[in-house]
């Protein structure tokens, strides 16, 4: 029942898309840091056991419940739990909100404001960069956003749910997407500081968990785009900075789509550090050089668009495929 609780959860996230500040992520918020306030030890030992506390214990209970439901009170109940969990991890409004407001403004001329918006969702300072290359950060950031926030959780929750574990995968990404970037920004914060050992763990355990998400994204994007350059450009990408995940995705939309991107790779202080110029990070303007395409224009935004909606349609209709041949199996 994968196809009926992602469309479920999708038109539902589409009609009513949870607010910032919701509940749901609050509370995530909340368990993440009375986590680490009380297992972060600075130790690679009491690293991990935090981050499976934290990633791991919610993942299981999610599965738990499912298996009660499905055992005890029927599939359909099981299904609206698959939604319900679905709907508070994947994020595709929550993500194209930002990319719709920046999109608009550099289609009205208002650079300026593009600018500043860019700044405030991604906390980096683009004061200073051309017009094509504030084109090409709003590209990769949406595009790395789509990945986390929807294509990455539906592979997870696909994998997983074939096997029966229900909506377990779905939370596992999510949380685990979420204590990594929310442990690097509390690095160097005043408030609720972590250990460098923390922050490690939850890195190298995001960079296994989103591993597999982000070649499945890869090869989605070169379903639906141009196959033979994406494959290339991601060929010639992964020799040279292996291991890196995102730069694998954004390789693969370089060639899907012909455009030219820079693995953008933020350098100083993180947010948060204190106030003034240390709340804002840098982008490495050295930072290298993806696929051999056409430079990020204006319609390329649209062409964006069109590429991450096909890989929607494309994971829906196998989703469907799949539980028609479970159900005929």
């Amino acid at each position: 029942m994968s196809f009926i609780s992602v469309l479920l959860a999708l038109l539902l996230e589409q009609a009513r898309p949870l607010v910032p500040g919701n509940r749901v992520h609050g509370a995530m918020r909340m368990w993440v840091r009375w986590s680490a306030r009380n297992f972060d030890a600075g130790t690679p030992f009491h690293g991990w056991l935090a981050w499976t506390l934290v990633a791991a214990v919610p993942s299981l209970a999610v599965l738990v419940i499912y298996w009660w439901l499905h055992l005890y009170a029927g599939w359909p109940l099981a299904v609206l739990w698959s939604v319900a969990v679905l709907y508070a991890t994947l994020g595709f409004r929550q993500f194209s909100f930002h990319f719709t407001q920046l999109r608009d403004a550099l289609t009205g001329g208002e650079e300026g404001r593009a600018r500043e918006l860019l700044a405030q969702w991604q906390q980096i300072d683009v004061s200073s960069l051309p017009r094509s290359e504030v084109l090409g950060l709003v590209i990769e950031y949406s595009v790395l956003a789509a990945h986390r926030h929807v294509f990455g959780v539906l592979a997870w929750f696909s994998v997983l749910a074939a096997f029966g574990l229900g909506p377990a995968g779905a939370v596992l990404y999510r949380l685990s997407e979420f204590v990594a970037r929310y442990w690097r920004h509390q690095g160097g914060s005043q408030n609720h500081p972590v250990s460098e050992a923390l922050r490690q763990t939850a890195d190298d355990a995001w960079a296994l968990v989103d591993w597999l998400p982000a070649r499945i994204t890869a090869i989605g994007f070169a379903i639906v785009g141009s196959f033979e350059e994406a494959i290339d450009s991601w060929r010639n990408f992964e020799p040279r900075f292996a291991g890196d995940n995102d730069g694998i995705v954004l390789a693969a939309t370089s060639g899907a789509v012909n455009i030219e991107l820079h693995r953008a790779r933020p350098t100083g202080s993180p947010p948060g550090v204190g106030a003034g110029e240390a709340n804002q990070r840098r982008i490495d303007q050295q930072a290298p050089g993806i696929g051999a395409g056409q430079v990020p224009e204006l319609a390329h935004l649209a062409v964006i668009v069109g590429l991450v909606w096909r890989t929607v349609v494309m994971w829906m209709l196998l989703l469907a495929l799949l539980t028609l041949a479970h159900l005929l199996g």
